[in-house]
């Protein structure tokens, strides 16, 4: 098992050659992953895991891909999704121009849930969806569309207690136990990696999406994130947060307001 003292010289490793900072991950969850994967890969000694992190990019990529949580399903918590059609859509229909960030997309589940909630409003014509993930792996996976058949009755039960209006199975095309999704929607997403630790806001969005990302951060990293959720939201957009997570603590609560009881806010300063 790997000790305090070993995971913070492969932090201040990570750091100083790849530029990623995991400082401030909740660290019991992190040491987790670490074991895991060192128990994985069959690494005799922390020494070699480590040496094989500093000295091989391609494995470092392997320890992104499985260091970072990428549980996600279509339509999580209908009741979020309930809120959006409801709330947010009607407000974001007035604009011309409509951006939204999914800010630690994962394989993709949520951003193609947001399609298909953009269409039946019809305002994807009109919307652009920018998904981003600190693991390139998954951005290319979500980029694709393509999902797991086992999972479509509980995708289409999501849908349905979500707002749903038509036949779920519509928006989607199945064979060989995958299902790809209408490839049009595609027009209107961008897909690529963007670390929330290190990196700046590169637009200006309208609704801003990042659900159970947070929870693995320690506060003042949730601080800086939010921080940067702020610069990159225009006056009254809104901000959608997991279950389990909210800005309350943070020194940006002052300018938002919680909207319903879902766990949306919307910036009002």
């Amino acid at each position: 098992m790997i000790t305090d003292e070993e995971m913070e010289m492969l932090l201040y490793d990570i750091l100083e050659i790849y530029g990623y900072d995991f400082n401030d991950y909740a660290k019991a969850s992190f040491k987790r992953r670490l074991n895991r994967l060192i128990t994985l890969d069959r690494f005799p000694s922390f020494a070699e895991f480590r040496f094989r992190l500093k000295d091989d990019k391609e494995y470092f990529n392997r320890f992104i891909e499985q260091i970072t949580v990428n549980v996600t399903e279509m339509f999580r918590d209908p009741d979020f999704y309930q809120t959006l059609r409801k709330e947010v859509l009607p407000i974001l229909s007035t604009y011309p121009f409509i951006r939204i960030w999914h800010a630690g997309c994962s394989t993709g589940e949520e951003v193609f849930s947001m399609a298909i909630i953009l269409k039946e409003a019809n305002l994807l014509h009109k919307s652009i969806l920018y998904a981003t993930d600190i693991n390139a792996k998954v951005v290319t996976q979500a980029s694709t569309g393509v999902f797991n058949m086992m999972h479509m009755k509980q995708y289409t039960e999501n849908y349905n207690l979500s707002g749903g209006i038509h036949d779920f199975s519509q928006y989607y095309t199945a064979g060989n136990n995958k299902v790809i999704f209408d490839q049009s929607f595609k027009n209107h997403m961008v897909f690529s990696t963007h670390n929330l630790v290190a990196e700046s806001s590169f637009n200006e969005f309208q609704l801003i999406v990042c659900r159970n990302v947070l929870i693995y951060f320690e506060k003042d990293l949730q601080a800086k994130v939010f921080n940067l959720f702020d610069e990159s939201l225009e006056r009254l957009g809104f901000l959608a947060l997991g279950n389990k997570e909210s800005i309350r603590l943070s020194p940006a609560n002052a300018k938002f307001k919680q909207v319903g009881t879902e766990k949306i806010w919307r910036k009002m300063i």
